[in-house]
C-alpha cells in the first residue's frame, strides 16, 4: 500500500487526461471533465507526466486537481 494512496482510490484510475493542438489540457475524472489547464500550468503539467509510469500520472493528476470534490455538487 503507498503511503499517498492510503485508500487505494487511485488504482482503479479515475482521472485522464486529453491534450488538444493549441497544447490545452483537459484532465477527467470518471469521465467528467474538472478542470482546463492552458499556457504555462499545462507546459508543466505535461512537463511533469512525460516519461512516468500509470500510477505517478494518476497521483499527478490528483495533485494538479486539488480538492475538487467535496460531496455537494450536483448530479
Amino acid at each position: 500500500m503507498s503511503k499517498i494512496d492510503k485508500r487505494g482510490k487511485l488504482e482503479a484510475e479515475p482521472f485522464s487526461f486529453r491534450m488538444t493542438k493549441d497544447r490545452k489540457v483537459f484532465i477527467h475524472w470518471n469521465g467528467r471533465q474538472i478542470l482546463i489547464l492552458k499556457g504555462n500550468a499545462a507546459e508543466k503539467f505535461l512537463a511533469s507526466i512525460d516519461g512516468v509510469d500509470v500510477q505517478q500520472a494518476q497521483l499527478e493528476m490528483a495533485r494538479v486537481t486539488g480538492h475538487f470534490k467535496h460531496g455537494t455538487e450536483r448530479r
